[in-house]
């Protein structure tokens, strides 16, 4: 067992190929897997965590970085930050052609999702501000919580699918975030418009959902 970063899959069905983020995979040809740890990578990004998520994540088996070979499990994930209304097509196409090409590859994969919305008022974009961000910033500024909840609602009609052979995400999550992009500290914001514990997307029932299909439908791995 491994993982792959961006990796490319190939929809059998449809002759299409697309990036996913991050797989759970085989190595290919029975080889064993033996890059940089899932754990290490915490650095390589400089990703924050707390003194009793490493604690967790020290615990875990290792789980090493390989060439891919049979994808198990493939995670895309998407950000909503700014021009939520205006970015919403793309977004949508982007994230149903995800679950496509990878139950087009195999349909045994679990098709995971995760969807990040901003509901900041202001936000500083890279785009509008490549020249000018530290004497003159240009501002974007957003409708909220309209615009958050504008994405909500299209991101819970992607299709999802309870048994192979549907179509759709196995298991999607939608978290919400305030976040301005000056520097300052980015909010998780739990209350409403964000999916509350024991709605189906929630991160949490998320994760539970893609680890009980798993474990279920790869029990002999």
């Amino acid at each position: 067992m491994g993982f792959g970063i961006n990796h490319e899959m190939r929809d059998f069905v449809h002759d299409r190929k697309k990036n996913l983020d991050v797989v759970l995979c085989t190595p290919p040809g029975g080889t064993a897997a033996t890059g940089v740890t899932l754990a290490e990578l915490v650095e390589t990004y400089a990703i924050v965590l707390s003194a009793e998520e490493r604690i967790a994540l020290a615990e875990l088996p290792a789980l090493h970085r390989t060439p891919v070979g049979a994808v198990l499990m493939a995670l895309e994930a998407k950000a909503a930050m700014t021009a939520h209304q205006r970015a919403l097509p793309r977004l949508y196409d982007e994230l149903n052609s995800s679950h496509s090409t990878v139950h087009g590859a195999t349909d045994q994969a679990i098709a995971a999702g995760f969807v990040m919305v901003n509901i900041a008022e202001t936000y500083l974009s890279p785009d509008l501000n490549k020249k000018n961000r530290a004497s003159d910033p240009e501002w974007s500024r957003h409708a909220q919580p309209r615009d958050a909840r504008l994405v909500i609602d299209k991101v819970r009609q992607l299709p999802k699918r309870a048994k192979l052979g549907d179509t759709g995400y196995d298991a999607l999550a939608i978290v919400v975030v305030e976040m301005a992009n000056d520097g300052g500290d980015v909010r998780l914001i739990t209350s409403a418009p964000a999916p509350q514990p024991g709605d189906i997307y929630h991160y949490a029932s998320m994760i539970d959902r893609a680890a009980h299909i798993y474990a279920t439908r790869f029990k002999d791995l």
